[in-house]
């Protein structure tokens, strides 16, 4: 054993670096979400309003690079990734090196991943409002910038685990094992949501499709919010908040039990996003036990960090970080409250597509990362340049401008988002008809809601733009410090202490507890009615017989633990275990529930080439945003928008288009609905049909031309994914594609609209007059499939058809 004492200065530059992005990105994030809150109510604001604001010097219907559609995707990654991103990477720079007694192994990575990701951002920014995306929440980007994502995470993940081997703290803080799980999970999810094969520079397909696609979509989605936006901050919690607080942590035992019941669970409960859809039974069925179990394991994080306060709840009163933590973690619980809430299947019917869900992420957003970031920002400020904070009272009333926007915001979504649940699954006469067959109905009675919504987002803003000046003000009036202390550095393993290996932890009493339940976790599911009764009694043995053996060799236990948190590999694995299982049981039954044989009653029709043209249209245009393509298996769904959709009726589609969100009506059985002069018009001017309606208008649509071109390609991807296209030449292709078109010009021309058949609109019109067209499995020898039936109209329904397509286009989040 040998050792020596040492000076180690930390890099600070980098965490002083992620601080002013933080502050930077928040606005921007922040702003574009007013921007998209306000489009919602007033339509001018999709580019209208330039024309209004100049008195009429600029000429315009709209602009294309405004629209809702291609906005809100812009503003959820530069919410997410962009603010909660660089506030995250801030908060691990600097608690990490603090945590490890050592400085961070790389200052070249430190600024590769910096500047990497800020050109990432930048990159998303460009390519979103130009309509480059791949449909997918959360994992919009094109494929070049997945890579760079890609890389650049690499990189840091590389320069962390570097820094954990370096370090000269024996054991792991429990904020560590959190950042460990956020790098491992991260990866795992953004590899296999991201697979795609590429068409040219900017397009792909996934390789997932319909209901795969869904299930590994949302995997990945909620997971995004579980260990992105989740166990990063709550690592950030158990370092900051007892700083701040200067108190210990409440409970180490209690951490203990957070971190790895949180890691597990977790990952389980994607599925709750797609109940009463086509996905099958067993996985709704997992995804809200999972979900409801989640309870536990996140308020047991939340008590643990407020009662981390005890003994210094007087620094309430005057200090804003402490305000700022404590607001910060109570949203954190009230948004975990809410989220298994959400996923009872009975509460779901109501909740699912409206704003109460868009409450519930804006509560978490808002209330549990913005506040968060606001108490680190301005805990950090004064140590990183050695001053201090310029303004005090600015805090504190950026703290409680704040805490008004979001309960503005919260509580106008909850009653937005269940007053339109009630009135879509309202019927009469004995459950037969509609209450409220008018879709555009039910959004004109939650218009001054939503507009409540705009004035919480714009008070939440002005609180941060309070908070960019206070931040501004304390840089100029410090200079850059970057902190040091002096430790033990050992070259040799100090005696006494002894590594636990990989097949040590692996062997051990606990793991081969945890492999029992997983095993029969799994049977329980996928067992036969009666067998799986055997399986959850073995699995409750299994319980009761590890709860007994740790009572009875608790030491052995905590021992076994202990030594874990001194060796980064075997934990690491331990993680990644636990978070895989989950996965592999959800998603690998999947690769053969989504074939052709598994379908059901029904079968999705190929889409003509013309018809993936305009399918491609529709995904650049962000109109997923706004309608759904999955009707549910609900009564109120079926009366509104025809029979529910099937498992194998979206089977070929590369990606999955079930939404989730409807701002306007579901579009699963539209095709055949109304007459191709009414999409037009509907395009061109959506209050030309439907008064009041918020949708932008789409001129562009008709000047545009489709790129034929591009189709073989496409194709020839498609084919690869095993949609059965037919070995056609690219001649074929193209000539098939104007031929349709052409069709389509002479069908609108002879109502009395004018158009040139290789227009985009054309391409659009033919995407969405193929919508619910299917091949019924169930018909006798010698029948001819026909499309699905439009929905049985229980209302008149003429001159404004509100359950239709387009009638007012406004999605989620704000």
């Amino acid at each position: 054993m040998s050792g020596k004492k040492a000076v180690i200065q930390f890099n600070d530059e980098i965490v002083r670096k992620f601080v002013w992005a933080t502050v930077i990105w928040s606005l921007v994030g922040l702003s574009a979400g007013l921007l998209v809150a306000l489009q919602l109510n007033f339509w001018e604001m999709n580019g209208k309003f330039l024309e209004k604001i100049t008195f009429g010097l600029i000429k315009t219907e709209g602009i294309e690079f405004l629209t809702f559609g291609r906005l809100r995707p812009l503003h959820t990654n530069a919410a997410i990734f962009a603010f909660v991103g660089n506030m995250m990477f801030a908060g691990i720079y600097y608690s990490t090196q603090r945590l490890c007694k050592v400085r961070m192994a790389s200052d070249l990575l430190s600024k590769i991943h910096f500047w990497g990701w800020q050109f990432i951002i930048v990159c998303a920014a460009v390519t979103l409002p130009l309509g480059l995306t791949r449909s997918k929440e959360y994992a919009e980007l094109i494929w070049p910038i997945n890579l760079m994502v890609a890389v650049i995470w690499l990189v840091f993940g590389w320069n962390f685990f570097w820094t954990l081997k370096n370090r000269n703290e024996p054991s792991l803080y429990v904020a560590i094992w959190f950042y460990i799980a956020t790098i491992i999970t991260v990866t795992m999810l953004y590899v296999v949501n991201h697979l795609q094969i590429p068409t040219s520079l900017t397009h792909s397909y996934p390789v997932f499709g319909g209901v795969q696609d869904a299930l590994v979509q949302w995997w990945y989605g909620h997971n995004a919010v579980a260990f992105f936006l989740t166990t990063p901050i709550l690592g950030i919690m158990y370092y900051f908040l007892p700083k701040a607080a200067e108190r210990p942590v409440y409970s180490y035992r209690l951490s203990v039990i957070h971190f790895w019941s949180l890691v597990f669970l977790y990952i389980w409960a994607g599925p709750h996003h797609l109940l009463n859809t086509a996905l099958p039974n067993w996985l709704q069925a997992m995804g809200m036990l999972f979900s409801l179990m989640l309870w536990a394991p996140s308020w047991g994080g939340m008590l643990n960090g407020l009662l981390t306060l005890r003994g210094a709840w007087h620094k309430l009163r005057t200090d804003p970080v402490i305000k700022f933590f404590v607001a910060g973690v109570t949203f954190y619980g009230m948004a975990t409250f809410e989220g298994p809430l959400l996923s009872i299947r009975a509460v779901n019917a109501l909740s699912h597509f409206s704003d109460w869900t868009i409450g519930h992420v804006h509560s978490g957003t808002l209330g549990w990362n913005g506040f968060m970031a606001a108490g680190m920002v301005y805990w950090l400020a004064p140590r990183l340049w050695k001053t201090k904070l310029y303004s005090v009272p600015l805090a504190n009333m950026h703290f409680w401008i704040g805490l008004v926007g979001i309960l503005f915001y919260v509580a106008a979504m909850w009653v937005s988002g269940i007053s339109q649940g009630l009135m879509l699954n309202a019927t009469e006469s004995g459950g037969t008809v509609l209450a409220y067959s008018n879709f555009v109905e039910t959004l004109d009675k939650i218009r001054p809601l939503m507009l409540f919504r705009a004035m919480g987002g714009g008070l939440y803003l002005v609180g941060f733009f309070l908070m960019a000046w206070n931040f501004y003000k304390t840089v100029r009036s410090g200079q850059p410090h970057d902190a040091s202390i002096e430790t033990m550095v050992w070259k040799e393993v100090p005696e006494g202490k002894t590594s636990m290996g990989l097949i040590e932890t692996l062997t051990a009493s606990p793991m081969g507890f945890f492999a029992q339940a997983i095993v029969y976790c799994s049977l329980w599911f996928f067992l036969p009615p009666w067998s799986d009764w055997v399986a959850l009694l073995c699995l409750g043995g299994i319980s009761v017989w590890a709860c007994k053996h740790f009572l009875s060799h608790r030491e052995e236990w905590i021992g076994w633990h202990d030594k874990l948190l001194e060796n980064w590999m075997p934990f690491s694995a331990l993680a990644f275990i636990s978070v895989a299982v989950g996965g592999l049981i959800q998603i690998v039954p999947t690769v053969t529930v989504n074939r052709a044989k598994n379908i059901e009653d029904r079968l999705s029709k190929l889409y003509t080439p013309l018809e993936l043209a305009g399918r491609d249209i529709y995904v650049s245009e962000g109109c997923y945003n706004c309608h759904s393509q999955m009707v549910r298996t609900m009564v109120p769904d079926v009366l509104r928008y025809g029979d529910y959709s099937r498992l194998g009726e979206s089977i070929y589609d590369h990606p999955f288009l079930w939404g989730s969100k409807r701002t306007g009506p579901d579009l699963a059985r539209v095709g055949g609905k109304y007459s191709h002069a009414w999409h037009f018009n509907h395009m061109m001017n959506p209050r030309q049909l439907a008064t009041g309606s918020n949708m932008p208008n789409y001129p562009w649509l008709a000047q545009k031309e489709t790129d034929i071109k591009a189709l073989p390609r496409k194709i020839a991807v498609q084919r690869r994914l095993g949609v059965p296209y037919d070995a056609l030449t690219r001649h074929e292709i193209e000539q098939g594609a104007l031929e349709q078109g052409i069709a389509i010009a002479k069908g609108l021309k002879s109502e009395g609209v004018f158009v040139e058949p290789d227009k985009q609109i054309v391409a659009l019109i033919a995407y969405l007059q193929k919508l619910g067209d299917y091949e019924d499995l169930q018909l006798e020898e010698g029948e001819e499939a026909v499309p699905a039936a439009p929905a049985p109209a229980p209302a008149p329904e003429v001159a404004m058809p509100a359950s239709a397509a387009p009638v007012t286009p406004e999605p989620p989040q704000s």
